[in-house]
């Protein structure tokens, strides 16, 4: 005979993320069951994300990556859905492709529906590798709330329901603490670091990621990975060096690592002290920065950097006798 297993923080981690769900009779039947799941009973209605959590029930993991309720859809028929596009301002009909064990996949996602009714669904996100596709899930969890259900019930209120929790909040202060003591454990600030020049010889422009349909229209690279192109211009020589820079609370850089692939030891070593000069001697004296900031909390993170070094008329002159 099995004996019962007791109630665990995890398992209260499901059923809070399920309650809502088990108030009323699902219209999608699946239960693990090894069939071709139907969206029949729920066509034609609105579902909204709002709320995307991990297994254990936070919104961030430890490289500071927060998981974003993003996701406006709804299930045109068995084989098509409509998903919103935030850039096209519009909804977007795709293609939908059925599994078994309740597995489908559309606008390039393998997704799995855990429940499902005309007010809620949840739904869990799936690992592809190639061809094959991981179904022991990748535990992370897209809550919907149906549009007529925010409208009606909710009244539209649903600020907090997408706003991190008190959990993360915990989460991420433990994560500044580790990584205010070593700026090796840095990580992602959700408001990046702000570099501002002090002087018109340094210009900064920071690049952007352009959301697409390759990258689902994430933009999350521009704050887990922010780069920034600084141009010096009337520089002691021409130069063109890209490495990573650590910034803590107070606004301070530590140098990271070069972004360049060495064959030889010896030039990496040669890099690292070149760089590092210029980071000592141009942009320690000629940049403000503004630390990042993760739910308020201002946190060591790194940022890359590619600067280019452009010398006056008189020094190439100089430089070339």
């Amino acid at each position: 005979m099995l004996k019962a297993k007791p109630v665990t923080k995890l398992t209260c981690v499901f059923l809070t993320l399920f309650c809502f769900a088990c108030k009323q009779r699902e219209v999608v039947k699946h239960n693990g069951e090894k069939d071709l799941i139907s969206f029949k009973p729920v066509l034609g209605i609105s579902y909204t994300e709002i709320a995307r959590r991990s297994q254990n029930g936070l919104s961030f993991n430890n490289y500071g990556y927060q998981l974003e309720p993003q996701w406006k859809m709804k299930f045109v028929s068995n084989d098509s859905t409509s998903i919103y596009s935030p850039i096209k301002n519009q909804f977007i009909n795709f293609p939908l492709t059925r599994g078994y064990d309740s597995i489908f996949n559309t606008a390039r996602t393998w997704l799995k529906v855990k429940t499902m009714t005309k007010d809620s669904m949840v739904i869990e996100l799936l690992k592809a590798y190639a061809d094959s596709v991981d179904t022991r899930g990748a535990k992370v969890y897209m809550i919907f709330y149906a549009d007529n259900y925010i409208k009606n019930v909710l009244h539209g209120d649903i600020s907090k329901r997408k706003s991190p929790s008190r959990k993360d909040t915990v989460y991420i202060q433990s994560l500044t603490d580790t990584a205010n003591k070593d700026f090796t454990k840095a990580f992602a600030a959700r408001q990046p670091v702000e570099l501002k020049s002090k002087s018109s010889l340094i210009t900064i422009s920071k690049r952007h990621t352009e959301p697409t349909m390759l990258n689902n229209f994430s933009t999350s690279d521009d704050y887990m990975g922010p780069e920034f192109d600084i141009t010096i211009n009337k520089a002691y020589s021409s130069f063109y060096y890209s490495f990573s820079l650590f910034v803590d609370p107070a606004g301070q850089m530590h140098y990271g690592k070069p972004l360049t692939v060495f064959l030889e030891e010896d030039r990496k070593v040669t890099y690292i002290h070149l760089s590092k000069a210029v980071m000592d001697s141009y942009l320690k004296y000629y940049l403000t920065l503004i630390p990042g900031k993760t739910l308020g909390i201002t946190h060591t993170s790194e940022i890359a950097v590619h600067v280019t070094g452009r010398p006056t008329v008189q020094v190439l002159a100089r430089n070339s006798q």
